[in-house]
């Protein structure tokens, strides 16, 4: 990602845009989450400051995070200050991740006073600032004590201290071929990561690549003239006339972002507005982030689970294959039972000719001294049938064992496509139902509406139906479902069940590539391409017997190669209230 200064600069332009606008409300959903409503000439708008070293930002957002019910100290604060106040200046150190919102405020007295709110977005050093009129500390999100290591102590009282000045060159008013003749990194990406401030290392490769054709070029490989001037052209078109780009992943989800196109992984896209990409981004991501901590110990259960099943059914694997050599057993209880009167009292081997042999060598067999003769055949004839028996058990207990890890694998992927609470209680219930979990008794469970399979419609119409989890899968295959609907599933992985609602009527190509694209996507192999897809009548699918949820049979079918469709599934929260609607 390249959250830069200069990326910050085109934020804080759409910031101005809301002319000066009036402070509303403010929260504090998270620790490190500040959420200011503005309330501008023409229309609203919500500023989101988040700076958090693992992720700084500072953007216009449109998600509303829920609030804790007791507002922390630093929000009342912000909210004693800045409510009802006019900000009137936004501001921005040269090429420093950094901004410094004016308010326009009025005192205890009545007096009109200017505060201001700074917000400093660099690494280590992130920190929210409240600042009086007179350029003292009121507070900060994150204090700083008066110790030696503190180069910049941040306590309510101190005066604010600025960040020491970038000393790094401008690209916009840099000698670009000086830059270059300079002694420095081999590397054009890295030299100009070095020589030039407020860039992130996506743009200067980028950057790179426009002037050299390689992210990776050396310097000792280039044309300095004509270098320099392609990096003047490159900067003064960019940083001049700034885009907001995005390189996403194949479900659409944005990977990579910057003010300029981005090449340098083979295609990208544009979006409507820098802040409303920075909102995708991490809103997203936060999505994603926050249901993976939810869903860590079912998770780290199921995990467990697979991998005893695992060891299992390697131990499993290893005593089955002993059964094979059953066959020497009975042989040898032949030789035994041939040799009966060669056998003494008290011998411990017996050496006799093996008859099985096309050379009848002579071996030596291993025999009991406390078992007659005839009990020592009768011992070799027992294990041999005791090896019959295993391995028909092996092989039950194997397939056992082997459909409950296929069923817990799916329900892994289940958890990975989890995107709100209600799917993760759903697979939650499905494994308390299975005996996999225990039911939290000292929870109160709240009743809540069975959710519905996601509904998508194709471009001729028809209605595709896709599961969200095994129970559901069932559901949506056997009691939603007609005979005559299509069912489509990816081929040989676990995945989502998904229906095509024909009406008796036999429906288009498009439709069952669209439905086939649906089910590549909601599967385990949504990162792929060129994925087959089964696709049959729901007649021809058969529940298991005995078997998990979602686990069927078929037999007549035919098989599709599709890509995952990302266009639909970007937003099926949208197509479910499309559908509700």
């Amino acid at each position: 990602m390249a959250f830069d200064a200069f990326y910050l600069t085109c934020v804080l332009n759409e910031i101005r845009a809301l002319g000066e606008a009036r402070v509303e409300k403010i929260h504090q959903p998270s620790r490190d989450t500040v959420i200011l409503h503005l309330k501008g000439r023409e229309a609203r708008a919500k500023l989101l400051i988040n700076p958090n070293p693992a992720a700084p930002r500072l953007h216009l957002t449109a998600a509303s995070p829920e609030n804790p019910q007791e507002p922390p100290m630093f929000c009342m604060l912000l909210r004693k200050h800045l409510s009802g106040a006019r900000l009137i200046e936004v501001t921005q150190p040269e090429m420093e991740r950094s901004a410094t919102f004016t308010f326009s405020c009025i005192d205890e007295l009545g007096d009109p006073v200017r505060k201001q709110l700074v917000a400093e977005l660099m690494g280590r050093t992130c920190n929210l600032y409240l600042l009086g009129p007179d350029g003292r500390i009121l507070d900060c999100l994150r204090r700083v004590g008066l110790d030696e290591t503190s180069r910049r102590p941040a306590l309510p009282g101190l005066s604010y201290q600025q960040p020491e000045p970038i000393t790094k060159q401008n690209p916009l008013n840099c000698d670009f071929v000086e830059i270059l003749c300079k002694p420095g990194a081999d590397i054009l990406a890295d030299r100009l990561m070095d020589e030039l401030g407020g860039l992130s290392p996506l743009v200067c490769r980028e950057a790179a690549l426009f002037a050299a054709g390689d992210t990776d070029a050396r310097m000792d490989a280039l044309d300095v003239d004509t270098a320099g001037e392609k990096l003047a052209l490159f900067f003064a078109e960019h940083l001049n006339h700034p885009t907001p780009c995005f390189y996403a992943a194949p479900d659409g989800t944005p990977k990579q972002f910057a003010f300029c196109p981005i090449r340098q992984y083979g295609s990208y896209q544009a979006a409507d507005g820098f802040s409303a990409l920075l909102d995708s981004f991490y809103t997203l991501r936060d999505q994603k982030d926050a249901m993976r901590q939810k869903s860590q110990t079912v998770r780290k259960t199921v995990t467990n689970l697979c991998q005893r099943l695992t060891r299992k059914l390697a131990i499993q694997e290893k005593e089955l294959t002993a059964t094979y050599d059953r066959e020497r057993l009975r042989q040898l209880g032949d030789i035994v039972t041939a040799n009966i009167h060669r056998i003494t009292k008290g011998q411990t081997v017996l050496s006799a000719e093996d008859f099985y042999d096309e050379d009848m060598k002579t071996i030596e067999i291993p025999i009991s001294p406390i078992l007659s003769p005839q009990q020592n055949a009768a011992k070799f004839y027992k294990d041999y049938a005791r090896m019959k028996t295993a391995e028909k058990e092996l092989t039950r207990q194997m397939e056992i064992a082997g459909d409950e890890l296929n069923y817990l694998r799916s329900v892994l992927e289940e958890l990975n496509r989890a995107s709100t609470e209600q799917e993760l209680e759903e697979i939650r219930q499905e494994l308390q139902s299975g005996g996999y979990l225990k039911a939290d008794s000292g929870r109160k469970r709240v009743k809540q509406s069975k959710l519905p399979p996601m509904r998508f419609e194709s471009t001729d119409g028809y209605p595709i139906y896709v599961g969200r989890n095994n129970r559901q899968n069932d559901e949506l295959t056997f009691k939603l479902a007609r005979k005559d609907d299509l069912w489509l599933h990816a081929s040989k992985v676990h995945g989502s069940h998904v229906i095509i609602s024909c009406g008796g009527t036999t429906p288009p190509d498009d439709t069952v590539t669209q439905a086939a694209q649906l089910a590549a996507y909601y599967s385990e192999t949504t990162a792929g391409q060129n994925i087959p897809v089964d696709a049959t009548s729901v007649k021809q699918v058969k529940k298991v017997p005995s078997g998990k949820p979602g686990m069927v049979i078929y037999h007549s079918y035919r098989t599709v190669i599709v890509n995952p469709y990302a266009d639909i599934v970007i937003d099926p929260l949208n197509a479910e209230k499309k559908d509700n609607s």
